[in-house]
């Protein structure tokens, strides 16, 4: 698995680049830090959609909540964030532990959770994919790292409850 994880992460540091792209993938980035992106969609949810307010406060909390969780697995993997000779990674992260990504948990858990409170939400998946892969994209990840985020998320997105 590490020679194709390998493979992967530098055919993504190395196809598609360009000022633009890298730009948004760094935007987008940042809005995921410490699950930003997603409390504030989902105070905006939450504002919009009175009906479920509770849900979508729920769902908002989920992100910061996520990353909380992530790097508990994070401190019990200790796996180094990648280093490609020549390559250095387009941007910066909280620590230098890599495995799992804590943007794809966050992104796959709010979407996830987003779509249970209402199917049409499950566009936010384009977002949280767009997000998740942008992190190999800028040298920050591994793809596996990505794979086991988005599993995890998913998986915490399913548990977690709706309602107080």
């Amino acid at each position: 698995m590490t020679d194709l994880d390998l493979r992967l992460l530098r055919t993504m540091r190395t196809r598609g680049h360009a000022p633009g792209v890298e730009h948004a993938a760094r935007a987008l980035g940042k809005a995921g830090n410490n699950g930003a992106m997603w409390v504030a969609i989902g105070l905006v949810l939450a504002i919009v959609d009175s009906s479920n307010r509770e849900a979508w406060l729920i769902c908002a909390a989920l992100g910061p909540v996520a990353i909380g969780l992530n790097y508990v697995v994070k401190l019990i993997v200790k796996r180094p964030r990648p280093v490609l000779e020549g390559l250095p990674p387009l941007g910066g992260a909280p620590s230098s532990l890599s495995f799992p990504s804590a943007h794809a948990t966050s992104s796959f858990a709010v979407a996830t959770a987003m779509t249970r409170v209402a199917p049409e939400a499950a566009v936010v998946f384009v977002l949280a994919a767009a997000l998740a892969l942008g992190r190999p994209y800028l040298g920050m990840h591994y793809p596996s790292d990505v794979l086991a985020g988005a599993l995890l998320g998913v998986g915490l997105g399913l548990l977690v409850p709706l309602s107080l």
